[in-house]
């Protein structure tokens, strides 16, 4: 048996492959970033065979410097970007056109279309989703009625189409597999959580042959191989997960009403329901957390889509910044954001809102204004999406949440987490191991190849390295509030 487990982490700007030991100890790690393409307003696209490409260097990359072969891998664990769409020729593996991003939004109009034909009710009943742009059925959907390539090869049933842990999975089993785990299979707005596989009525409604979709399997056990020609050995696919699904197992949230938020490019709160899905009244999503041995496990989601995106925003495109680690100096160095609020509503809000029409605003502006007053309220303002997003999901589950787990890039923006614990009032905890994501991918492997036997063994992996606690009062945190959601007003208000 190997000695190692590798997590592939394949995310929305950039490919990592992460080495760890028996004893889950992280030992290397390879990171290569890759650029979006937005060609019209609203949309976003990125180069399939940018995600093969640098996911298999990184692959090789963090093996070479720790001398490791790839016999030696016991297992490997795949968490990846989820919504994304890749379509491709089942003969040649070719992609048919770029892949359609989980942020792009060309897909709105037919989702309102589909509303407006009464179809969001039942499709939400059976999938736990919202009729969405964001979901990857839309997205599919648009590729067979813009790629005359797309619809003559589901024609023929040569066409895949998947998410990305499919791509992926084909591309390292040789073209052997087109798989997906139960996770990915529940973001495409096709998988009916009651059934437990894609549902005949939703690929009716969005006229999607099942031919061209991949095998649903679980999240931890044999889901694949990998390709001796391609990785160097055959090596067992033992654990897959969607990003954030992969970071709630990572960050040991196994329990009913245990949550964690990841803040990356989005912010992502998942809460742990347990065996059942939870129907949300407050705009939240149900989705399978993980399955294993054919039991899911489910979580109420929420999602941020502009979070870490924002800072690169003010870095790269308005020039505010030298660098996203400078945020946090120059947020602390104004006493407050001075009334300036800024909502980074560029692809629309999600959650609670789900407004696919609001944009982007900062309102508040006086003379008196200053870069550090709209970093500052940039930061503020993914602490106050994530707080509606707890408000909501503590509504729909009748009780307070004790503790919320935190990981992703932001999470080491002390500033930042302080805000949140502060706007929450709760206690906001940052674990020793930042990786969450490719850790639960390597968790899930290990579970799945044998080298750990339950979940209870997972959860003394998890090490706190510091909790954050409010500093501030009820009175405050109202009135900030407050301010918060007359921001987000104008910002709906815009598309009226």
């Amino acid at each position: 048996m190997g000695e190692y487990l590798v997590a592939l982490d394949q995310g929305t700007s950039s490919s990592r492959a992460l080495l760890f030991d028996r004893q889950a100890r992280l030992l290397g790690s390879h990171s290569i970033g890759f650029a979006l393409h937005y060609p019209q307003p609203g949309w976003v696209e990125v180069d399939p065979m940018t995600l093969w490409a640098t996911q298999l260097e990184c692959l090789r990359v963090v093996l070479d410097r720790a001398g490791v072969a790839p016999d030696q891998i016991h297992a490997l664990g795949i968490s990846n970007q989820r919504e994304t769409v890749v379509a491709w020729d089942r003969r040649s593996g070719q992609p048919l056109g770029p892949a359609i991003v989980w942020q792009c939004r060309r897909s709105a109009d037919a989702c309102a279309n589909w509303r407006e034909q009464g179809l969001e009710p039942a499709i939400r009943a059976r999938t736990g989703l919202l009729l969405d742009a964001y979901f990857s059925a839309t997205k599919m959907r648009w590729m067979l009625e813009h790629w005359p390539a797309a619809r003559a090869l589901a024609a023929r049933g040569e066409l895949c189409l998947g998410t990305v842990d499919s791509w992926l999975i084909w591309q390292l089993s040789g073209g052997a597999e087109h798989v997906c785990d139960a996770s990915n299979a529940s973001r495409t707005l096709l998988y009916n959580l009651d059934l437990g596989d894609f549902d005949p009525w939703l690929l009716a409604c969005f006229d999607i042959p099942v031919s061209a979709l991949p095998t649903v399997r679980d999240s931890s056990g044999v889901i694949a191989h990998t390709s001796p020609e391609v990785c160097g050995a055959r090596i067992p696919i033992t654990g897959v997960a969607g990003d954030q699904q992969a970071a709630l197992f990572g960050q040991a949230c196994l329990k009913p009403g245990m949550a964690k938020n990841t803040y990356g490019t989005g912010c992502f709160l998942l809460m742990n329901s347990g065996p059942q899905p939870v129907v949300s009244q407050h705009g939240l999503l149900s989705t399978v957390a993980w399955r294993i041995g054919g039991v899911s496990t489910y979580a109420l989601e929420g999602s941020v889509f502009v979070a870490g995106a924002l800072i690169q925003w003010l870095r790269d495109e308005l020039g505010l910044l030298r660098d996203s680690a400078e945020s946090a100096a120059l947020a602390n160095s104004v006493a407050d954001s001075a009334g300036v609020h800024l909502v980074p509503a560029f692809v629309g809000l999600g959650a609670p809102w789900w407004d696919s029409e609001a944009r982007g605003l900062i309102c508040g502006l006086t003379r008196g204004s200053t870069r550090a007053h709209i970093v500052r309220a940039a930061l503020e303002s993914v602490a106050f999406q994530s707080a509606d997003l707890l408000a909501a999901m503590e509504a729909d589950l009748g009780a307070p949440l004790a503790e919320l787990r935190v990981d992703g890039g932001m999470c080491s923006n002390d500033f930042l987490m302080q805000c949140q614990a502060d706007l929450l009032d709760r206690p906001v905890s940052r674990p020793a191991q930042r990786e969450s994501t490719a850790f639960g991918a390597a968790l899930l492997a290990g579970l799945g190849s044998g080298v750990w036997g339950s979940l209870d063994e997972l959860s003394d992996f998890w090490q706190l390295e510091r909790r954050f606690t409010a500093t501030i009062g009820t009175e405050q945190r109202r009135a900030q509030r407050h301010g918060w959601h007359q921001a987000v007003a104008r910002a709906r208000h815009l598309s009226t």
